[in-house]
């Protein structure tokens, strides 16, 4: 089954529109359903239209749309790439400065000990036994 001679030249127009980037009825995206959208036709009937959507299929990826739409996915997939970079360098630096920190604090802690430990000590200077050359030599 085929479609009418009036729907098949709405899918076309429609086609080129969406394919010069100038859509009328639709955000201009490159899909079938857009295609159906702005052909103002159903999804039944753009189905019908098998030689249109042969054409749609062999045109959408070489027009000038449709390479901007590969360059666009292209680029995304970059920046996807680096974006899970970024956020495995965050997370490995996040461990170092967890790690700094607890080192920073067990430091802490053991200076306040020997803090705590010179001050109960005395202050008294106690002499030192003379060794047998100096109790000599006196």
């Amino acid at each position: 089954m085929t479609v009418s001679p009036k729907t098949e030249r709405a899918l076309r127009e429609a086609m080129e529109r969406l394919l010069a980037s100038t859509p009328e009825r639709t955000d201009g995206k490159l899909t079938k359903n857009n295609l159906c959208r702005e052909a103002q036709v159903s999804r039944a009937t753009m189905n019908r239209a098998t030689d249109v959507l042969a054409d749609w299929d062999s045109r959408v990826g070489s027009s000038p749309a449709g390479l901007r739409e590969q360059q666009r996915d292209a680029e995304l997939t970059e920046m996807r790439s680096k974006l899970r970079k970024s956020r495995e360098q965050c997370r490995q630096l996040q461990d170092q400065v967890d790690a700094a920190a607890t080192v920073i604090m067990t430091l802490l802690s053991e200076n306040a000990a020997l803090r705590e430990h010179a001050d109960n000590r005395s202050a008294a200077v106690v002499p030192l036994p003379l060794s047998r050359a100096q109790a000599i030599r006196e």
